[in-house]
């Protein structure tokens, strides 16, 4: 694609920004449609036969039919499909006309909705775009939108940290006040508050009405306002510009006359003078609104607040966009609501949905070719060949690592019982260690010196793969953290442990626990038995005897027979805990050593390629996952 548009359809104001493939550094470009970078909601039908969009169709005096205000009613108006269409075919033909957009052209448009949308109804939103005549659309969420412009904006300084963030993006418009809220660049839905009948629009309508109430002529104004959709529509949009003349530069407006006066040609000539001050700006944040209840613009956006606070306690970012959220009340309310909040806007509020829709299409198009080249690398017998070459490094980690646990808790555990007498024999010692040991490999405690090992063993294999991941990063404009796994490994709220119980369960790794078990039994026993007592019997019997038994039967028949005698439980106990326990932390580098020299002829090999595939395929999905960290806008 050449051009990427991004449509704000809102309520009552819209824009549109286009983004040049290759202007990458560049900031969209906003618009002129009907010579305005914010144009009306609006569109009228002339007697003629023309249409008319924008602020035209607010003035214009031969309409025969005029619309405002429909967007709103899209889930709950089905009349409302015909007059978005309408409306979308005359910014079209705006932006054809004037040579924004050239039928034909590699581009596609970016049109933004309310976060709370069903897929459903985004669908049904799409198509009249599509039907309608425009490049290939895609719906984006205004939310996600706008905490795009966030990120990529030059003002703000926010950039692709606002990903590890908790963000509120409070979207103020003319009909809706919208709430979403991103963690870790991912909109949460459980949590999204989701749209408040609440927006400027409300404030237009008591300055009209408290500028009606005001006139002489207050009881015929109030009748054609009425009865004429057109002449309300008018009035209110007239109030709505002159409300907005005066909170951009209140300090100007002290004393001096900030006003508008209409005629309206109805039924006669009548003389309609709205005026804005202090004081009625007070009275506009402060007064109660029928539409409200009764309750004021500044009590109901306040409460708003409060409840979704209640539900998602206090994030670390307040993002404030929509052409509303430019009256300073608004960010003072925030920030009183979420004191300990970093509360942030862009320079024009009123554009950020529209150029992070814009933005939307360059980074989908770059997020595309990105992750295709992750499943290439993916693909390959990279990630596999890498932890292979690592893999006995792993084995000699486990072995470090569980040694000593092992020794200290199933031989203690199995001495302890043969001790007690619960083990009768010598020679039943080989089944028991062994069901020691898997116990014990099945324990919370062996599973979380597992995930150590494997966190620090895994360190040396992501440095490795990063040499494969970093040029996709950088060919894609893409923070290389994003596939650093490294980093990632020491992030709590990032799921991409490697589960320690699935690479080291027990069948798959009985040649490790049958070599520790030889290594074991032939140290403590001496092969069949007589180590284990030997410190024992060299005290109870003064050695003397057993020297005497080695010379009458003979030293082979005397381990036999041993191996297969319940010895009595008397002279078990007087078998020293402390010496047994001296003997196996002088043994465990003996253990150790043997280990290593019989790994390679003990290893096999179908098990540890079966283990090496296992972890790449987990890494691999580690990697899936990452990449779609910087999709956050999309969805």
């Amino acid at each position: 694609m050449d051009r990427y548009y991004g449509f704000d359809l809102g309520d009552a104001e819209s824009a549109v920004a286009r983004k040049e493939k290759n202007m990458d550094r560049e900031e969209p470009q906003i618009l002129q449609v009907c010579d305005a970078q914010s144009f009306i909601t609006a569109y009228a039908r002339l007697s003629d036969g023309r249409l008319v969009i924008g602020e035209s169709a607010c003035y214009a005096a031969d309409a025969t039919v005029r619309r405002v205000r429909f967007k709103s009613r899209f889930l709950t108006d089905p009349e409302s499909v015909r007059d978005i269409r309408v409306f979308a075919a005359g910014v079209l033909s705006e932006l054809i006309g004037s040579g924004n957009l050239v039928p034909g052209d590699e581009s596609c448009v970016y049109v933004g909705c309310p976060a709370g949308w069903k897929m459903a109804d985004r669908e049904r939103y799409r198509k009249i775009f599509e039907e309608t005549g425009y490049p290939p659309v895609r719906i984006v969420s205004e939310s996600r939108a706008a905490l795009i412009s966030a990120c990529l904006s030059r003002h703000l300084q926010v950039g692709y940290d606002i990903l590890s963030k908790s963000v509120l993006v409070i979207d103020v418009g003319s009909s809706t006040t919208e709430f979403a809220y991103i963690e870790s660049g991912r909109e949460v839905e459980l949590q999204t508050a989701g749209e408040v009948m609440l927006g400027g629009g409300i404030t237009d309508a008591m300055l009209l009405r408290e500028s009606v109430e005001a006139s002489p002529d207050a009881d015929a104004i109030r009748s054609i306002l009425e009865e004429s959709e057109a002449w309300r529509n008018y009035c209110e949009f007239a109030a709505r510009r002159l409300k907005e003349k005066y909170y951009s530069d209140e300090e100007y407006w002290e004393g001096r006359p900030c006003r508008k006066s209409i005629e309206i040609l109805h039924s006669g000539s009548h003389y309609l003078t709205i005026r804005m001050d202090r004081e009625m700006a007070e009275k506009l944040m402060k007064a109660g609104a029928p539409e409200l209840g009764g309750h004021s613009f500044r009590d109901a956006f306040c409460d708003s607040l409060r409840q979704v606070k209640e539900k998602i306690g206090t994030p670390e970012l307040v993002f404030l966009t929509g052409g509303v959220s430019k009256l300073p009340a608004i960010r003072t309310w925030c920030q009183e609501a979420f004191e300990k909040s970093v509360v942030i806007t862009t320079a024009q509020p009123e554009f950020s949905v529209a150029r992070g829709l814009s933005h939307s299409g360059r980074i989908d198009e770059d997020i595309r070719q990105f992750r295709q080249e992750v499943d290439e690398l993916i693909e390959t017998s990279t990630v596999e060949r890498i932890v292979s070459s690592h893999m006995d490094q792993l084995y000699r980690s486990v072995v470090d690592t569980l040694t000593d646990p092992i020794l200290e808790t199933a031989a203690m555990n199995v001495f302890d019982r043969w001790r007690s007498g619960e083990i009768s024999r010598l020679s039943e010692i080989d089944e028991e260690l062994k069901r020691e040991i898997e116990h014990y490999l099945r324990s919370e405690e062996a599973q979380k010196l597992l995930g150590s090992v494997v966190s620090a063993w895994l360190k040396p294999a992501a440095y490795e793969l990063e040499e494969y991941t970093m040029p996709i990063c950088v060919r894609h404009n893409v923070p290389y953290r994003a596939l650093n796994l490294t980093s990632y490994l020491s992030l709590s709220d990032i799921d991409i442990r490697i589960d320690t119980k699935d690479i080291f369960a027990v069948d798959q790794i009985t040649w490790l626990i049958n070599t520790i078990i030889t290594i074991l039994v032939s140290l403590l026993c001496g092969g069949s038995g007589v180590a284990l007592i030997a410190g024992g019997l060299k005290g109870i019997l003064a050695g003397a005897i057993l020297s005497l038994s080695v010379l009458l039967i003979g030293q082979e028949h005397l381990e036999n027979r041993m191996m297969d005698l319940n010895i009595p439980k008397p002279l078990r106990r007087l078998i020293s805990r402390n010496a047994f326990g001296n003997r196996i932390h002088r043994i465990s580098s003996e253990v150790k050593a043997n280990f290593y020299a019989n790994l390679e002829k003990e290893k096999n090999e179908e098990i540890t390629q079966r283990l090496a595939g296992e972890i790449s395929g987990q890494i691999e999905e580690c990697l899936k996952k990452m990449a779609q960290v910087v999709e956050i806008p999309l969805g």
